[in-house]
């Protein structure tokens, strides 16, 4: 052990605040890359010629295929080449991505780029939390990654703003430039000030068996797989809050250059729940909390749904934002707690078993989010509807899985 932490001390040339910057950095890119283009989804929908009102949602989407696919080749691949090939070629896979999308002429073209950029900032994104991980270790390391997440919260509640702000002095174009050069700064300042964190003799052959074998595991733990099923379903009502909220406040609330602030208000609800979680969840438990925690988002729901059916698919402003207090509230609580319970079983296989669950968990939530999404009509319903019945199912899924877990243990 106290090799180990001389090894640890060794590897890092960074002040923890510095350090927990970069990493925050790094990890927060992919948040970015999303929440930045809300505010333009519709006016580059109209200049590529899109057919259909919610097709521009697809631009989003695109860039969580990408990333999902990502998920599988970033962590396995930095645990055999090191964390600064990884992280430099995704990178350079994400700047090939936004140059694609910010020359696009067609629609398709836009896809193609954003697709890529999501499988380059797939690599920031997983081995950063690697790198955390090589350099710290147990009670350190959940301060560390509680300092980080502190500044990811604040992304999604910047980045629409940011969005925002660069449409009003240059086109809708400049906004993936403007990517390219935080990338960029992430190279240089990852390049220059961080050493590499995985030496060689603790580096791993890539090996195909090791890959089946971690996703065999996955979907044979039953407790692992179902809560597994659980976040990418409640994270798919997230998403369809996500593809479809530009348009629900212009066309419910007329509201389009203040739609950043509303965005920006709703993500630090969710990023605060992060923070009430970490107090409760040891008085508490992470089970029962989930469970309360999609209670009342069901309940919420509910309510709201039947405020829109009384004004014919309308909601005023107050009400919705009351909603989605609650909601983001609930979800804050309940995203990182089913990832945890889903990792549970699968601590001697982290790094595959982390991959797949997040592979598996993305891919279930695009496919309830885009669906969702498709289904916007003009109302509230589809979104409202939507988080009701989803979390009512995530209550089922989560009896189903805690069921098989007495089963086993008796």
């Amino acid at each position: 052990m106290g090799q180990k932490s001389e090894n640890l001390e060794h590897k890092r040339t960074l002040s923890r605040g510095e350090f927990c910057a970069l990493t925050a950095y790094m990890m927060s890119l992919v948040a970015l890359a999303i929440d930045i283009m809300l505010p333009v989804l519709d006016e580059i929908g109209a200049e590529l010629g899109t057919t259909a009102p919610n097709q521009p949602q697809l631009i989003i989407a695109f860039l969580f295929g990408g990333l999902m696919v990502g998920q599988l080749i970033y962590g396995p691949a930095s645990d055999t080449t090191g964390r600064k090939p990884a992280i430099f070629s995704g990178l350079a896979i994400f700047v090939i991505g936004c140059i694609i999308s910010a020359t696009a002429e067609s629609f398709e073209a836009m896809l193609a780029g954003r697709f890529i950029q999501g499988l380059g900032v797939a690599g920031p994104r997983i081995v950063s939390i690697a790198i955390v991980r090589d350099l710290y270790a147990g009670r350190a390391m959940a301060r560390i990654t509680s300092i980080i997440m502190a500044f990811f919260i604040l992304v999604p509640a910047i980045a629409p703003q940011l969005g925002q702000w660069i449409i009003m002095f240059a086109p809708w174009r400049m906004i993936f430039y403007v990517m390219i050069v935080l990338a960029g700064i992430i190279a240089i300042w990852y390049g220059i000030r961080q050493p590499e964190s995985l030496p060689r003799e603790a580096r791993r052959k890539f090996s195909a068996r090791k890959l089946w074998d971690g996703a065999k595991e996955v979907f044979m733990t039953r407790v692992s797989l179902w809560y597994t099923v659980a976040a990418g379903i409640i994270y798919g009502a997230f998403l369809s809050y996500l593809f479809t909220s530009p348009q629900i406040f212009e066309d419910q609330f007329g509201i389009v250059d203040r739609f950043p602030v509303y965005f920006g208000a709703l993500a630090l609800v969710l990023g605060a729940a992060g923070f009430v979680n970490s107090k409760l969840v040891m008085n508490v438990g992470m089970r029962k909390l989930c469970r309360l925690a999609l209670t009342a988002q069901a309940v919420a729901s509910f309510v709201a749904l039947c405020i829109a059916f009384m004004g014919a698919g309308s909601i005023a402003l107050p009400v919705f934002l009351a909603w989605g207090v609650m909601a983001f509230f609930t979800m804050g609580l309940l995203f990182g707690n089913f990832n945890a319970i889903a990792m549970e079983p699968l601590g001697h296989i982290a790094g595959i078993g982390s991959a797949f669950v997040s592979f598996i968990s993305t891919g279930i939530s695009l496919v309830i989010g885009q669906s969702l999404g498709w289904a916007y009509n003009e109302t509230v319903y589809p979104l409202l509807a939507g988080f009701f019945c989803l979390a009512v199912i995530s209550i089922v899924v989560m009896r189903l899985a805690d069921r098989k877990l007495e089963a086993e243990i008796i």
